[in-house]
């Protein structure tokens, strides 16, 4: 830079005037002066230090730089830098009394042609130096929550974005990414085991087997359990790549990694699946819940079908036995969708003709059949519209006919109770196995009274679908009836009676089998040593405590005073005394009361049940769907993306699993980056 430019580039000095200025560099020629004072003066001062040679002090730091020396003039790029690069370190620790405003370096590779401009904070909000580690850790979340591929990091238009907010950050490699998301997963799995080493109840285990385009299958399954404080907890332990689905040994080995990753040996209740399996398969599962937990009714708790998958594969053979009507109405709602005219010209005719209905026309999702219901039920109720478009829009012709609609109506009755019980899977609040009793005994039912229609369609569709709800019940029925039991406001009664409509004269015997095996898994449950409540404990020890020598009861109430007297009482009344179960069974049911909290319940009471809550913590906790939320109306397998399927197996399990943990806020422990390099 020359001499000229130098002193051109050089702003005005607080304090000083042109005149003054222009004496103290003689040699220099008049130039047009900028009346804006630069902000560095803000953060500087000029001192004389010699004849002819100035320095600048920084008002923080009291550092010095070069600005004149003759007539040579450094400028003030470099006091730019001692602010903006933050190399400052009184004003890193927010010191000064003038402290409110920053200057942003202009990186000119980062194209454009604006100066540099002033960002302004409040003199309460701190200056926060730029942490490398911090914003790793923050894009590795971001990856995980939103599920962005991890080669994001890698694109031109990512890197742009994130160094147009910070210049300093550095570029990270797929790599580096990829190793932050683990180190993101291993951090909330040590969170999660810690929380679940205090679980005192046992685990149910669901198993969803999804597939890839590499015939490869991913087990994803799921942790269900109750914690001290009787909440339901759903929670992603485990996704297991299997090469060999269809193998006898794939579940097997996929959940004996769960029970060794998580510590679960002795600790598993039920396992819930509904992938096919052959007795092969059947033998290798059994046993995880036999041998490695001896009681449990001897294995019984393996159910093996899904309810969000039975009644997908029901609405399938209603969407099926339909399809020439759905595609009409199908057809007749994407003519009014795919044009604003149309849409303007359905809601002028509806308007006209005053239909009450308050729904919206829209398209389905053909992949997932609750969009398919939706659809034909809204349009369902608009039929009046679509019969009398055509008066107003002559272009449209696909109105169905009166018969069309009173089938599409026929299908709508069949779908909605399956939509209704469906929908509880997707609710926030985890539903508990109660509920599924009542609804699958409610489409039985339904069903049953169907086969009996003179219409042959409706007869016909009934009975395929009764099979399959059918097939359900027989493999379920027991889990769902114990359940109830342990519900105060039903017990035995419901199942009772409902097993009286289903079975008729055969329900004794049903009947019987769900209070047989109740009786045996309570008697398991009296079996394992029962310690002592901690607040049992501190009532005891409150008591010792209290006791004094001299005691007005004397030696009468201590260890050998009564001992006879006991031994009397346990003969006296061994054939009369009637154990937890028998009691709580025999005591009155309370009200149904609509919003009633059963785990709440027993909580109040495990006291008064010791022994019978803990088994009720148990069986409440057993799910009835292997599905995610997300997936509980889809008719087809769940495939991995081609994506996520050419990752490593260990990347996909870590990113799937830390993302439903970080949406539960599981992780308590410190943000520091575990750095892990592949």
């Amino acid at each position: 830079m020359t001499e000229m430019t130098e002193i051109a580039d050089m702003e005005t000095i607080p304090g000083e005037s042109n005149n003054q200025l222009a004496l103290t560099t003689p040699e220099a020629q008049p130039i047009k002066r900028r009346k804006k004072k630069s902000m560095v003066w803000e953060y500087f001062t000029i001192e004389n230090v010699s004849a002819g040679c100035r320095r600048a002090y920084c008002k923080r730091c009291k550092q010095s730089f070069a600005y004149s020396t003759g007539s040579k003039v450094a400028g003030t790029s470099h006091l730019k830098r001692h602010i903006a690069k933050g190399t400052c370190r009184a004003l890193l620790r927010g010191q000064g009394q003038d402290n409110n405003q920053f200057i942003t370096p202009y990186n000119p590779k980062m194209g454009g042609s604006e100066p540099p401009k002033r960002r302004y904070r409040s003199p309460s909000s701190p200056f926060i130096p730029f942490d490398q580690d911090r914003c790793r850790h923050e894009i590795a979340r971001m990856i995980i929550m939103h599920e962005y591929p991890l080669h994001i990091v890698e694109h031109p238009g990512f890197i742009a974005f994130v160094q147009s907010l910070q210049p300093q950050f550095d570029k990270m490699s797929f790599n580096t990414v990829q190793g932050d998301c683990v180190a993101t997963y291993l951090r909330e799995k040590q969170s999660l085991m810690k929380f679940i080493e205090g679980i005192p109840g046992r685990f149910c285990l669901t198993l969803d087997m999804w597939s890839s385009n590499q015939t490869l299958g991913y087990v994803f399954i799921t942790g269900h359990f109750v914690d001290s404080d009787w909440k339901l907890h759903r929670r992603v332990f485990n996704v297991v790549m299997e090469p060999y689905p269809d193998s006898h040994s794939a579940l097997s080995h996929a959940i004996a990694a769960c029970i060794s990753d998580w510590s679960l040996e002795g600790k598993l209740f039920s396992l819930t699946f509904n992938h096919p399996l052959s007795e092969a398969g059947l033998e290798n599962l059994r046993p995880l819940l036999c041998v490695k937990n001896p009681l449990i009714l001897n294995g019984q708790l393996l159910i093996r079908n899904c309810i969000a998958r039975t009644m997908s594969s029901m609405a399938k053979d209603v969407l099926g036995a339909g399809q020439e009507i759905i595609k009409k109405i199908r057809d007749s709602v994407k003519y009014v969708k795919m044009s604003e005219s149309h849409d303007d010209k359905f809601i002028q005719v509806k308007n006209q003709l005053q239909v009450p209905s308050e729904k919206s026309l829209f398209l389905d999702n053909q992949t997932r059949w609750n969009t398919t219901y939706q659809m034909l039920a809204a349009a369902s109720e608009l039929k009046e519209v679509f019969d009398c478009l055509d008066t107003y829009d002559p272009d449209y012709k696909l109105a169905p006919s009166m018969e069309d609609w009173k089938l599409a109506e026929t299908l709508c009755s069949f779908l909605k109770p399956l939509f209704d019980a469906a929908s509880i899977l997707t609710t926030t609040t985890l539903p508990t196995v109660i509920t599924f009793f009542y609804e699958v005994w409610k489409i039985h039912v339904d069903l049953g009274r169907s086969i009996t229609s003179e219409d042959p369609f409706i007869s016909k569709l009934a009975k395929s679908m009764q099979e399959k709800i059918d097939k359900y019940w027989k493999g379920c029925s027991l889990v769902l009836a114990m359940a109830v039991v342990m519900d105060p406001r039903f017990k035995m009664k419901l199942v009772e009676f409902s097993f009286t409509k289903i079975y008729s004269e055969d329900a004794p015997t049903y009947i019987k089998t769900v209070d047989d095996g109740i009786h045996e898994l309570f008697l398991e449950y009296v079996a394992l040593p029962l310690p002592l409540t901690p607040t049992y404990a501190e009532e005891v020890n409150g008591a010792n405590n209290g006791k004094t020598n001299e005691s007005h009861y004397g030696n009468l109430l201590s260890d050998h005073g009564l001992t006879d007297f006991d031994v009397y009482i346990m003969e006296t009344n061994s054939q009369q005394m009637k154990s937890e179960l028998d009691q709580y069974l025999e005591e009155s049911l309370l009200p149904r009361v609509q919003e009633f909290d059963v785990l709440g319940w027993w909580k109040l009471n495990k006291m008064k049940y010791p022994t019978l809550s803990k088994m009720a913590r148990d069986i409440l906790s057993i799910p009835v769907s292997a599905a995610a939320p997300e997936s509980i109306f889809d008719i087809t397998d769940k495939q991995l993306d081609e994506y996520r399927s050419s990752l490593r197996p260990e990347t996909v399990e870590a990113l799937i699993c830390a993302k439903d943990w970080l949406h539960f806020g599981s992780s308590d422990v410190s943000n520091a980056l575990v750095k892990m390099e592949f």
